[in-house]
């Protein structure tokens, strides 16, 4: 009875794991998505409650709120996408880049957000960005993602930069400087490694490339 017992604790356990975890990952974007987009759902209805106050009331639920300024992020998103793909959009963002590049102290935190954003969305030399390395011990690798890479002053030996990504949050981690020919490259793609390390291990392609050192193309 007690075996019994332990097993299904267990099983409910592990089964609840992934639950929990779909759920807390959709419970933070949304409200992320809210708190984006409440500040101008609450100034709307501060303006209705001026002019008309009966529409007013009916848009004071917070359920309502929520779900309208999720949709207006969204829409924003989505606007924001097309105007990013743009000619004139891409000049746009260009010129808002420039500015930002002349605000001493938001250019140090715009600037190196974009261009993390940037070497994700590029591959460098055409090869893959995903590589394994040797952390927290030479014994044990981990997944990183290149993003930069360096010469060193003295040798002349590249060295990459590589942000190392925690499970099961990805966008906490850490950032390790590697000789470029103690990586191993993986032939996965940035959301083939992303669902590896958010799954835990549990979502990988069948094999990978534990051993096989390959270099790393300048980005």
């Amino acid at each position: 009875m007690l075996t019994k017992i332990r097993r299904n604790v267990v099983a409910g356990i592990l089964t609840f794991i992934p639950i929990w975890i779909t759920i807390w990952v959709i419970g933070f974007l949304v409200g992320l998505l809210v708190a984006l987009g409440s500040p101008l759902v609450r100034a709307v209805v501060s303006w209705l409650g001026i002019h008309s106050p009966t529409l007013a009331a009916a848009f004071s639920a917070q359920w309502f709120q929520g779900t309208i300024s999720i949709a207006i992020v969204l829409a924003g998103l989505y606007v924001l996408g097309e105007i990013a793909t743009a000619v004139a959009g891409r000049r746009l963002l260009a010129a808002f880049d420039y500015l930002m590049a002349r605000i001493p102290v938001v250019q140090s935190i715009y600037g190196a957000a974009r261009q993390l954003v940037t070497s994700f969305q590029t591959k460098p030399g055409g090869s893959q960005r995903v590589v394994l390395i040797e952390f927290p011990s030479p014994e044990m690798k981990t997944v990183g993602l290149v993003t930069r890479i360096f010469n060193d002053a003295d040798t002349g030996e590249e060295i990459a930069a590589v942000y190392v990504p925690t499970t099961p949050n990805p966008t906490s981690g850490y950032m390790e400087l590697v000789p470029t020919s103690r990586l191993v490259m993986l032939d996965w793609t940035i959301n083939e490694a992303m669902t590896f390390i958010m799954s835990g291990g549990a979502a990988a392609p069948a094999k990978l490339n534990y051993s096989r050192s390959a270099r790393v193309p300048p980005a």
